[in-house]
């Protein structure tokens, strides 16, 4: 390799050991039917005790309303943590003797689009480089989180990422609703941001600063899983521009769905 080649991936290996630890929690998720490629979405990881789970949107594992039943997902996982271009794709069964292997919640308002899977470390790829949320990332008290925060959506939009180095984008968002209280009932608050399709299953963040304690090392506070965009029936589709607002399902609603697993 040439000189400008030799500092070009000198350089590259530096930004993937500095890389902000919140790109390696996201992962692409596909999903298919026998082989035929149906939809891209985001998931990101979530740890608790020894199991590890990819959390999505129930909605990508299974829609009723539009017959997506996919038996399968891809995800992509790096495996090299000095050159994130370095990667393989990993294929999560969705079903095991006709039965459904993720788990999905409900509360008293109702169904949650939250889903996670469990994922067999044992399969995973020889020196796999993730980063996971776990259940010291989540919001222990709703007063730290104030109306207009401004927070991160990290995934997948209409499936745009760092094709080179397998990596989500951020868009930026604020809390729109009072974080703490169900918006109308259901178990989820409203973001401000610009989605697209493909975002279901990101995790909503707000950057928290390093206290001292070990978690900090993923600096990050995961506070829901983003679902879909939210818009009005009324609305003049001439007149009226879109709201602009999402759906995100409170994320304390993982310590229900990976229980099992608690100490």
């Amino acid at each position: 390799m040439n000189a400008v080649g030799d500092t070009l991936q000198a350089g590259q290996q530096a930004a993937a050991l500095a890389a902000d630890p919140l790109f390696l929690c996201v992962t692409r998720v596909s999903t298919f039917w026998q082989g035929s490629a149906l939809t891209n979405a985001s998931g990101f990881f979530f740890e608790r005790g020894a199991r590890l789970y990819l959390v999505t949107s129930r909605h990508v594992l299974i829609d009723e309303s539009t017959h997506h039943r996919p038996d399968r997902l891809e995800i992509e996982l790096h495996t090299d943590a000095e050159n994130l271009a370095l990667s393989v794709v990993f294929s999560v069964p969705l079903y095991a003797w006709g039965q459904p292997v993720w788990r999905q919640g409900c509360d008293a308002g109702g169904g949650i689009d939250v889903a996670v899977v469990e994922l067999d470390r044992s399969r995973l790829p020889p020196g796999v480089v993730l980063r996971a949320f776990t259940p010291a990332h989540l919001c222990g008290t709703f007063s730290d989180v104030r109306a207009g925060e401004p927070l991160l959506v990290a995934g997948f939009p209409l499936g745009f990422h760092d094709t080179l180095h397998h990596l989500p984008v951020v868009r930026h968002a604020a809390m729109a609703s009072c974080y703490g209280m169900r918006f109308g009932g259901e178990g989820y608050f409203l973001t401000d941001a610009r989605t697209h399709r493909g975002t279901s299953g990101a995790p909503v963040v707000m950057h928290r600063a390093d206290d001292g304690h070990a978690t900090w090392a993923l600096p990050w506070r995961l506070l829901g899983v983003h679902s879909v965009r939210l818009d009005v029936g009324h609305r003049d589709l001439l007149r009226d521009e879109s709201l602009g607002l999402n759906c995100a399902w409170y994320a304390d609603i993982l310590l229900t769905l990976t229980q099992e697993a608690g100490p």
